[in-house]
């Protein structure tokens, strides 16, 4: 963390909030359009020791997918893509919080599908806020792209007319509130 957010106002640890977060995708279909989705089940925390040093775990379940379409969401069940069966859980753990301008760059190890990456995440810390009577809440966004076929979800579906039914390029946002704990 840098100067202008001390040590003390952030020291403990934070529980992300899932009713107040959301992790979100999109990756582009037939070449011309996007696909949305979500997660809805996933947790984590954010520590933050007496100097200031944070850390971030995160565990998403990935059988939560939701594009607004059944057939799809089942099919990304499948063992084309996420195969939840065999890998219920996608996580993250950080190895290092790096200022970056007035945002930060949380680096960490991604696992999905078995298969574990160092990724880099573009972190905004939104600050803290008092909350409603519950304790103090801190806001936080971050957005990556990653190539799915680096998780081995390397299924292709090509199209005629030249390109893929699916992107190999994945827009992952995530707005995360997290809770304080006592």
């Amino acid at each position: 963390m840098t100067a202008a957010v001390q040590a003390t106002d952030l020291t403990g640890t934070w529980a992300i909030d899932p009713v107040h977060s959301s992790i979100s995708f999109s990756v582009r279909h037939l070449v011309v359009s996007k696909v949305r989705g979500t997660f809805g089940a996933f947790s984590g925390a954010v520590t933050v020791a007496a100097d200031g040093t944070p850390s971030v775990t995160a565990e998403i379940g990935v059988s939560s997918v939701y594009t607004g379409n059944e057939q799809r969401d089942a099919h990304l069940r499948a063992p084309d893509f996420f195969d939840v069966e065999q890998y219920p859980t996608a996580t993250f753990a950080s190895t290092s919080v790096v200022p970056d301008g007035d945002a930060y760059r949380l680096e960490g190890d991604f696992t999905l599908k078995g298969v574990t990456r160092r990724i880099s995440l573009p972190v905004q810390f939104n600050g803290v806020n008092p909350g409603m009577g519950h304790g103090a809440v801190a806001g936080f966004e971050a957005s990556v792209v990653l190539n799915r076929k680096d998780f081995g979800i390397d299924i292709d579906m090509p199209l005629e007319t030249g390109g893929a039914v699916v992107g190999d390029k994945v827009a992952i946002t995530l707005e995360i509130e997290a809770l304080k704990q006592a």
